[in-house]
């Protein structure tokens, strides 16, 4: 098998990808093996691994509220994986920094993650974002995970009101960014309660009843 067949494999969630690798976009990594965390295909860009959703990929569309990856960073501006098809462009000028041509890796590196807002998508999808508005950030710590972006509705909730129950019910700093993508930030034992919670409004979002199940479901009864 050559390198391009290599980088055309589909991986499953929990598939090794390999070792001694640095992890990029839908990978994690434990002690020096790197794994896949979502379905879709395998891409090794020199010693970074990604892979790349095969479903549910985010269509951009101007103000939306996403979180992005840092994937490349240029004198001027930074290259962002928003899970979509097409990657987007943040420039220094929509920076909440002042940063100096040639500085923008001693503000935002490569696999940095950053709350941003869709500022401008073109007919050749053409994708700039701006971090210039109120809760706009960098993001530090936390766990990112992913979910069909047309989930992100039941997830929220009407007003807020199921991602409120989760936060409230775990202690945890939640964003869920209308990309499909979510950073969750708390005690180990709070996080994995919250991630569980989230797969549950995934997989049942059809269903009637939802909140009072997820409500029963962190108070241990579901």
């Amino acid at each position: 098998m050559n390198n391009a067949e290599k980088k055309r494999e589909i991986v499953l969630p929990g598939e090794l990808i390999g070792k001694d690798l640095r992890p990029g976009a839908g990978v994690y990594n434990e002690g020096r093996q790197v794994y896949a965390s979502v379905f879709g295909v395998k891409s090794i860009r020199g010693s970074y691994a990604n892979v790349i959703p095969l479903s549910g990929r985010y269509i951009p569309k101007i103000q939306d509220c996403i979180i992005g990856i840092i994937t490349e960073a240029s004198p001027s501006s930074w290259l962002v994986d928003i899970n979509s098809p097409y990657p987007a462009l943040l420039h220094v000028s929509e920076a909440p920094w002042r940063v100096n041509f040639g500085e923008t890796e001693k503000f935002l590196c490569i696999r940095d993650t950053v709350l941003v807002k869709i500022s401008g998508v073109d007919e050749i999808k053409h994708i700039n974002v701006t971090m210039k508005d109120i809760g706009l950030m960098k993001l530090t710590g936390g766990q990112i995970i992913e979910v069909s972006p047309s989930r992100i509705p039941r997830i929220v909730g009407r007003a807020g009101s199921m991602i409120s129950l989760i936060k409230r019910k775990t202690d945890c700093k939640i964003f869920a960014g209308q990309n499909g993508r979510i950073w969750i930030d708390g005690k180990p034992d709070m996080v994995k309660k919250a991630v569980g919670a989230i797969g549950k409004i995934e997989k049942e979002a059809h269903t009637f009843g939802l909140t009072d199940a997820i409500d029963k479901y962190l108070d241990g009864k579901g």
